[in-house]
This record gives C-alpha cells, structure tokens and sequence, in this order.
C-alpha cells in the first residue's frame, strides 16, 4: 500500500477535519432555546440546517473510515463491483471511492 502513502495521509487528515467538524456541531445543537418566541422559531431553522451539516459529516466520515478500513485489509484502490483498479487520479480526486470510473459511471 506504499503506493497510495500520500492518498491515506490525506484520509488521515479528513477523518481528523470530519471528527472536529462533528464535535463542532454536536456542542452547536447542545445550546438552549431563548425564551422569546420568535427566537425560539429562527433557532429551531438554524439547527434543522446544523443536523443537516451533522448528517453529511457523518456521511463522509463513514465513507473515509471505509476507505481506511480497505487499507487496512489490502482491498483499496480495488474496485468493489468489478474487482478491477481503480485509477489512481481517481483516487486522488475522492480518496473514499470504492469504485472505478466505469462502475461508478454505470450506477449513475
């Protein structure tokens, strides 16, 4: 897996940014309500947006932590649906794909 050292550096990296992010937003929906009404209202808006960042954050932590668990077992850089390579420009530009540009294209 020396060959995609600089690739997993970066995952390391996302999974760190991802898992601050997260911890960000879980203390942001820990906050109380104002007692005013109206406040109350444009609080409730924001944090529908703040779950909605947690949701994709989650998303993509789970996407890198697959990734490194392919690592982990020799499987990445393995196309999951053909068994083939997957390109390592591919690779560079989503480290967390677990398909080659043709699977990928084909699901689409």
């Amino acid at each position: 897996m020396s060959e995609y050292k600089e690739i997993v550096e970066k995952l390391n990296l996302k999974k760190q940014e991802l898992e601050e992010r997260l911890d960000r937003v879980k203390s942001s929906l820990r906050k109380t309500h104002a007692k005013d009404w109206s406040e109350q209202a444009q609080e409730r808006e924001n944090e529908e947006v703040v779950e909605k960042l947690d949701e994709n954050i989650r998303i993509e932590l789970n996407q890198v932590n697959e990734a490194l668990s392919r690592v982990e077992k020799n499987e990445y850089g393995i196309c999951e649906v053909c068994d083939g390579p997957i390109r390592a420009e591919r690779l560079e530009a989503l480290p967390y794909t677990d398909r080659c540009f043709n699977c990928a294209s084909e699901l689409e």
